[in-house]
């Protein structure tokens, strides 16, 4: 193995091993406990070639997070040519499942950056903002009337999911199906609450 690390790569290969195996690092640690020390150990690398790539520890936190927000967000991307309801689920599920599959990474973006540096936290809005603002879209395509409250309600909703998904994805083995159920009923219930439909 050691062997393998070592293998010369050129400096996007090797900058892309090295978010590789911090973005690997979430499944088990919190972002917190992703140092340069343990990097440069897990790459065989020395920690003068992180600095080179990263600045710093916080520049590192920033790509992996970054990097982790992505494959979530593509993951998770639903299917456009479906009807509004159905792509609502869609993207339910596909929230779901990845929570599932990748359930120690999940909660360190969720709850492991919440002390962490602004720009790791912006990072984690992003894709917040737009998982929000995909519910949105379904929403004003059902008919549901556009609004301030509507937005500011939605953004809050999706951090609702989030304990949600800890609580019952992370914690329990309630089904899939059970856990899209209720989000999606919470998301017209609350859009009903202060955006009824036209």
């Amino acid at each position: 193995m050691q062997a393998d690390r070592r293998t010369r790569l050129s400096p996007e290969q090797r900058r892309a091993q090295l978010v590789s195996i911090g973005v690997a690092s979430l499944a088990d640690h919190p972002l917190e406990a992703l140092t340069m020390e343990y990097l440069s150990a897990e790459a065989g690398v020395s920690r003068g070639l992180l600095f080179h790539y990263f600045v710093s520890k916080k520049g590192l936190h920033r790509e992996v997070v970054r990097t982790a927000r992505d494959s979530m967000l593509r993951a998770t991307k639903p299917s456009a040519d479906l009807p509004p309801d159905d792509r609502l689920r869609d993207t339910l599920e596909r929230i779901v499942r990845f929570v599932r599959d990748h359930r120690g990474t999940f909660f360190s973006l969720v709850r492991g950056v919440a002390s962490g540096d602004t720009e790791v936290r912006d990072v984690v809005d992003q894709a917040r903002a737009l998982q929000a603002q995909r519910v949105i879209d379904v929403l004003l395509e059902l008919g549901f009337t556009d609004s301030d409250m509507l937005r500011i309600s939605m953004r809050s909703w999706v951090a609702f999911v989030e304990e949600i998904l800890v609580e019952s994805a992370l914690n329990t083995e309630m089904p899939s199906a059970e856990i899209v159920s209720f989000l999606e009923r919470s998301a017209k219930a609350i859009a009903a609450s202060v955006a009824p439909a036209g």
